[in-house]
């Protein structure tokens, strides 16, 4: 099954594993994408981390232990991630949770790049 919008493949099974801290999600294409809570929370599609538009992005530090607590449905096109550090408002369609583990290695590279140009820690 694919997105009729842009024909990425849809979610089929999506388990949070709150040990160690991961969502993971497989998709309709095969492919299964393990994401950290750290990783999704410092990634966040919300207007408090990624601004209103380009170079507004807020640098997000301090997130190494967050832990998602609760995982809600949005309608049948996204998940609503809420964080033990109280952070909920991203929402999270399944294109953007799909993209973010097909680009997740360059995406935490330039991540731990950007807190290490500021000086910052996870």
């Amino acid at each position: 099954m694919t997105n009729a919008k842009n024909g990425k493949p849809l979610p089929t099974e999506i388990k949070l594993h709150q040990t160690s801290r991961l969502l993971e999600i497989a998709f309709a294409d095969g492919k299964t994408f393990s994401l950290t809570c750290e990783f999704l929370r410092v990634h966040s599609p919300s207007a408090e981390v990624r601004g209103h538009g380009p170079g507004q992005e807020t640098l997000q530090t301090g997130k190494k232990d967050v832990e998602i607590v609760q995982v809600e449905p949005v309608g049948t096109y996204a998940v609503q991630l809420f964080f033990s550090d109280k952070h909920n408002t991203g929402i999270y369609s399944w294109d953007i949770l799909y993209d973010y583990g097909v680009n997740q290695e360059e995406m935490w590279a330039s991540y731990l790049k950007r807190l290490q140009d500021a000086g910052a820690s996870r």
